[in-house]
C-alpha cells in the first residue's frame, strides 16, 4: 500500500508540474482578462499542490514530525510572498511572481530531503530576501537618480570584489567570499546586478568610441579580479553580460568579434594558468576515464540522470547524496534522479519562461537606461541558468554555479530575488507608461472633439453657447477610461 501510494504520488507531481509548465506559455495566447486571472490563480493552486504532495511522500518516508511542523512554515513563506506582492503592488506580473515561488518551492523540497539543516537556512535566506525585496520595487519606481550613479557601481563593484581577494578564504579551490559573524557572503553575486546598472548607466546615453573602450576597461578589471580569485563561473557572466548589453546599446558586431576573440584567448590562457580548470576540461572531455582523479562528481552525477530516467524514481528512492556538494552545483542531478527528466525539463522551461518576461519587459519599456537594465539580468540570469545544467549534464564543463532559486546558498539567493524584485518594478513602470499614454491619448481626442464641436458651432453664436454645449455634450459622450479596462498581463 506504502508503495502504491509513493507511485501514485510521483505521477500526480509530474502531471501537476507539466500543467504549470504548460500555462507559463499558454497564459499568452488569452486575451480575455478573467481567463489570464483564472489561469494565473490555478499556476498558485498547482505551486501548493505539488509541495503538499512532495511533503507527504516525505513524511510518510521519513516519518519525522519536524518535516510536517517545516511543510507548514514553508506554505506560510510562499504564501506570504504571493499575498504580499499581489497587495503591495497590484500592477505586479503574477507569472513572474508564479515562476519565483515554484522554484522556491522545487528547491524547499529537495534540499529537506537532501539536507534538513540546510533547508532550515534556506527558509531563513528566502524569509529574509522576501522582506528585503519587497522594497525594491517601490525604490526602483520612484528613485529617479540610478542612472546618475555610474561612479558610485564601478567604485562598489570594484571594491567588493578587491575585499573578496584580501579577506577572502578559499573553498572547491576558488576564492569565493568571506565570512561575518557566522554568515557567509559571496560579493560576487550581488556585484552581478551592480555591473548591470553600471554598464546600463554607462552606455544608455553615450555610445561613442571613447565612452566605449573606458566602459569596457572597467569591465575587463571586473572579469580579471573574479579570474585572479579564481571564481572563473561569476567571470564568465559578467564577461558575457557585458557582450550582450554592449551589442544592444551600440548595434556594433564589430565589438562582439572582438569580445569573442578576446574571451577565447583568455580561456586558452585560463587553461593553461589555473589547474583546475585543467582538470574540469579534462572531466568534460571523459569524467570516467579519469573516475578517480576529478571524474568522480561528474561521472555519478550523469548515473543519476541516467537512473531516473523520464519519470524519475520517486521522492526518498534514489541515491542522490552520493554526489558531492547536490545541494549546491548539482542539484539539478537529484531533480531527474528522483522526479524524472521530465520534471528536469520542466525546470528548465519554467526558467525560459521568466527570461521571456525578462526580455518582454526590456523591449516594451521606453526609458532606454532600465531597458539595458532588464536586458542585462535577464541574460545574467539564463546564462546562469544554463552554466549550471550544462556542467551537470556535460554539455560544457564545469564552473561552479549554482541553479537559481533551487540550489542552497544565501548570497545566490538574496541576489536572485533582489533581481527578480528589481524585474518587478521595471514591469511596473512599464504599465504606468502605457497607463500615461493612454490619458494622453484621451486628452488629445477629447480636445480633437472640443476643436470640431466650436467649429461646427461658431458661427452661430460667436462661439459662445456652442462652446458650452460641446463642453456638456462632450462630457455627455465622454468615454470610459481604457486605463480601468485594460486587460492584465502576465
Amino acid at each position: 500500500m506504502f508503495n502504491i501510494i509513493m507511485e501514485i504520488s510521483k505521477y500526480l507531481i509530474l502531471l501537476m508540474m507539466v500543467i504549470y509548465t504548460f500555462e507559463c506559455f499558454s497564459v499568452f495566447g488569452y486575451h480575455d482578462a478573467y481567463t489570464k486571472m483564472w489561469i494565473l490563480r490555478r499556476q498558485s493552486i498547482w505551486i501548493f499542490m505539488i509541495h503538499f504532495l512532495a511533503f507527504l511522500t516525505l513524511f510518510l518516508r521519513m516519518k519525522e514530525a519536524r518535516i510536517l511542523v517545516f511543510y507548514v512554515i514553508q506554505v506560510a513563506l510562499l504564501g506570504s510572498i504571493i499575498l504580499l506582492y499581489g497587495f503591495l503592488y497590484p500592477k505586479v506580473s503574477r507569472l513572474v511572481v508564479n515562476n519565483m515561488c515554484m522554484l522556491l518551492a522545487v528547491g524547499f523540497i529537495m534540499l529537506t530531503r537532501l539536507s534538513y539543516s540546510n533547508a532550515v537556512k534556506q527558509a531563513l535566506i528566502v524569509a529574509v530576501s522576501a522582506v528585503l525585496s519587497l522594497f525594491v520595487p517601490v525604490i526602483i519606481r520612484k528613485a529617479r537618480f540610478l542612472s546618475r550613479l555610474k561612479i558610485f557601481y564601478a567604485v562598489a563593484g570594484v571594491v567588493a570584489l578587491v575585499a573578496v581577494i584580501i579577506v577572502g578564504r578559499v573553498s572547491y579551490g576558488a576564492m569565493l567570499g568571506f565570512e561575518v559573524g557566522g554568515i557567509s557572503i559571496q560579493p560576487s553575486e550581488l556585484v552581478k546586478i551592480i555591473f548591470v546598472f553600471f554598464v546600463a548607466a554607462s552606455l544608455y546615453r553615450i555610445r561613442d568610441f571613447r565612452n566605449v573602450v573606458i566602459t569596457t576597461a572597467i569591465a575587463a578589471l571586473h572579469v580579471l579580479i573574479l579570474v585572479a580569485s579564481k571564481d572563473l563561473g561569476a567571470a564568465l557572466i559578467v564577461f558575457v553580460v557585458y557582450l550582450v548589453m554592449l551589442y544592444v546599446a551600440t548595434r556594433q558586431p564589430v565589438y562582439i568579434a572582438a569580445g569573442l576573440g578576446a574571451g577565447s584567448l583568455a580561456s586558452v590562457a585560463a587553461y593553461f594558468l589555473f589547474s583546475h580548470v585543467r582538470t574540469r576540461v579534462t572531466v568534460w572531455k571523459d569524467p570516467f576515464a579519469v573516475y578517480s582523479n576529478g571524474g568522480y562528481q561528474v561521472a555519478q552525477s550523469l548515473f543519476a540522470i541516467g537512473t531516473g530516467g523520464w519519470f524519475g524514481l520517486g521522492l526518498c528512492q534514489g541515491l542522490p547524496d552520493k554526489i558531492p556538494v547536490v545541494t549546491t552545483d548539482f542539484i539539478f542531478s537529484a531533480i531527474a534522479e528522483e522526479l524524472g527528466a521530465v520534471f528536469a525539463i520542466c525546470i528548465i522551461l519554467i526558467c525560459v519562461s521568466c527570461y521571456i518576461m525578462f526580455l518582454n519587459i526590456a523591449m516594451q519599456i521606453r526609458d532606454s537606461f532600465y531597458k539595458l537594465v532588464a536586458l542585462g539580468l535577464g541574460t545574467c540570469y539564463i546564462f546562469q541558468v544554463f552554466l549550471a545544467i550544462g556542467g551537470v549534464i556535460k554539455f560544457i564543463p564545469s564552473t561552479g554555479v549554482t541553479l537559481p532559486l533551487v540550489s542552497y546558498g544565501g548570497s545566490s539567493l538574496l541576489s536572485t530575488m533582489i533581481m527578480f524584485a528589481i524585474i518587478q518594478g521595471l514591469y511596473i513602470l512599464r504599465e504606468d507608461e502605457e497607463e500615461d499614454i493612454e490619458r494622453q491619448k484621451e486628452r488629445q481626442l477629447r480636445a480633437k472633439r472640443r476643436r470640431q464641436a466650436q467649429q461646427a458651432g461658431g458661427p452661430r453664436s460667436n462661439g459662445t453657447r456652442s462652446s458650452a454645449g460641446a463642453s456638456s455634450g462632450d462630457r455627455r459622450r465622454k468615454p470610459k477610461s481604457r486605463g480601468s479596462q485594460r486587460v492584465p498581463r502576465p
